[in-house]
């Protein structure tokens, strides 16, 4: 079963921080950002083009929204984004004693709602961060702080339960969540990481109810079963900095994977041509499930 496993890289973009890939059902197409290259890249399989808008600051997410276009996380503001006009609007800041705070992974709740973490811009500023919520009529709740990098998220089948990621904590977490008010609570571990699997960054569920989580400086994806804590696969990529998955294609068969080449030293980048590229895992024999639009 593991040699049917194949990684090819698609999104040819050498993102310097590609992060928060979305496929896009309607349109069939992979949205993702490039955090500190300030872009927000969408990929058609179909045509293999890629179209992107520049966001003028820091993105760290962008995610389909139900009246139409993107909502994305640009610098400390929660923006719309207008595609065929590449234009956007400050909805909402977040942080706004933190200036050198910014907006980090983000991701839409099973009925809409946006969460989004935000994290210091320079690495030793830890336990800056938070973790809010934006709902329909963009009232703002934070739900987390003295985070230190806000990163991977993601909710149960049975949407009671909300899967969440610290980086520097080294854990991916679990909270029972309230989908009707946005309330989350009972924190626990779900998986430690291990020595070598480096940090835990963006991550998906698929629909076995199992977790993908990109493990950054660890250059593979992992596959957790959050009942047992037991990791069941190592997908290895040719890239260290793996940060974050989702599952698209026209069945969700495809696991897709962005990656970073900020940071690497000459040695390293010399090694790694593809690094910042998007990789395409098919072959898993498992699927993802459709993505959320924000409501707001």
């Amino acid at each position: 079963m593991m040699s049917s496993v194949k990684v090819e890289s698609v999104v040819a973009v050498s993102a310097l921080i590609g992060e928060g890939p979305v496929w896009e059902e309607s349109e069939q197409t992979l949205l993702l950002v490039d955090i500190v290259g300030q872009k927000i890249h969408r990929w058609s399989p179909m045509t293999n083009q890629i179209q992107s808008v520049e966001t003028g600051d820091t993105v760290g997410f962008a995610v389909p929204r139900r009246s139409g276009g993107y909502v994305a996380g640009v610098g400390r503001s929660i923006v719309a984004v207008d595609w065929s006009t590449r234009m956007m609007k400050s909805m909402v800041d977040v942080d706004e004693d933190k200036p050198n705070n910014r907006l980090n992974d983000g991701k839409v709740d099973p009925i809409g709602r946006l969460l989004a973490g935000t994290m210091g811009k320079e690495e030793v500023q830890n336990k800056q961060g938070s973790l809010y919520s934006v709902n329909s009529d963009l009232a703002v709740t934070k739900h987390l702080s003295q985070v230190d990098i806000s990163n991977g998220l993601d909710w149960s089948l049975d949407q009671k339960t909300f899967f969440y990621i610290d980086s520097l904590a080294l854990t991916v977490d679990a909270f029972d969540y309230d989908l009707t008010t946005g309330n989350m609570g009972n924190r626990r571990v779900v998986y430690r990481m291990e020595e070598g699997e480096g940090l835990p960054d963006g991550m998906t569920l698929d629909a076995d109810g199992r977790l993908w989580v990109a493990c950054y400086n660890g250059g593979r994806v992992i596959n957790i079963d959050p009942a047992t804590g037991v990791r069941l696969q190592t997908i290895s990529l040719p890239v260290t900095k793996t940060t974050s998955c989702c599952f698209g294609g026209p069945d969700y068969s495809d696991l897709y994977v962005t990656s970073a080449c900020l940071g690497l030293n000459q040695s390293e980048s010399s090694k790694q041509p593809l690094a910042g590229n998007t990789f395409r895992v098919s072959g898993l024999g498992v699927k993802g499930r459709p993505s959320h639009s924000f409501c707001g």
